[in-house]
């Protein structure tokens, strides 16, 4: 769970800044929109793995942008923890309705907050809560930073092992040229799709440097995915 990108969708600055400051010390990264537009933005720009977001913003409402990230083919999946004063029942089921995995009423103690992100993450993006993912022989340990196949350690550049990490996530399932850069490198940055080609025959040569087998699988005109 920790190094999960986090974007807080928060217009009253000293809030967003607490926000930003605890959620950081609880090890998230953390990036911070002011109203809706920004927020559509930014998820746009990089899909993050959770969404903190105010029910109140300007612009564009937070249960607007709910809706909106809802009906996205790319975001409907998107972790969205809601955050408003109205404490009322039929707003909670309202938000709730419009897609919010969870639901806190201001104010709230921040204990609890990053408690329901977790539970949130832990039930929807289970990967993101180990310290440890296993597939096969290959083992990372996302605290130290290592990866491990069999009794042998595997040097991997950083490109290489956010792959091997995002694939370990979702085992079996196959991800496009496009869906891995996305995932990867950020929507925000240009790179050309065959780029996915060679620091994936990176990633396949030093994993059967160290044990015979080819763990990631290429999907003729799918893209590619880690054998299940």
């Amino acid at each position: 769970m920790k190094g999960a990108y986090v974007v807080v969708a928060e217009d009253d600055e000293a809030l967003a800044a607490l926000l930003q400051y605890n959620l950081e010390k609880s090890g998230y990264t953390v990036a911070v929109a002011t109203d809706g537009d920004e927020a559509m933005v930014m998820v746009d720009e990089r899909q993050p793995d959770l969404l903190v977001l105010d029910w109140m913003l300007p612009k564009i409402s937070g249960i607007e942008v709910c809706r909106r990230l809802r009906g996205g083919a790319k975001t409907r999946n998107l972790p969205i923890v809601m955050l408003t004063a109205r404490g009322e029942e039929s707003d909670r089921v309202r938000g709730l309705d419009m897609g919010a995995d969870d639901y806190l009423t201001k104010p709230f103690a921040m204990p609890e907050l990053t408690a329901r992100i977790r539970a949130v993450l832990r039930r929807i993006r289970p990967g993101l809560s180990e310290e440890r993912l296993e597939h096969g022989d290959i083992v990372i340990d996302r605290t130290a930073h290592r990866v491990r196949r069999g009794d042998v350690d595997i040097h991997l550049g950083p490109t290489e092992y956010r792959l091997l990490e995002h694939l370990m996530q979702h085992p079996g399932r196959v991800f496009s040229r496009e869906q891995l850069l996305d995932a990867v490198w950020g929507s925000d940055i240009y790179v050309e799709a065959r780029t996915v080609d060679v620091h994936i025959g990176r990633l396949r040569k030093a994993l059967m440097a160290a044990a015979p087998g080819d763990p990631v699988r290429t999907v003729r005109s799918a893209g590619y995915a880690l054998a299940s």
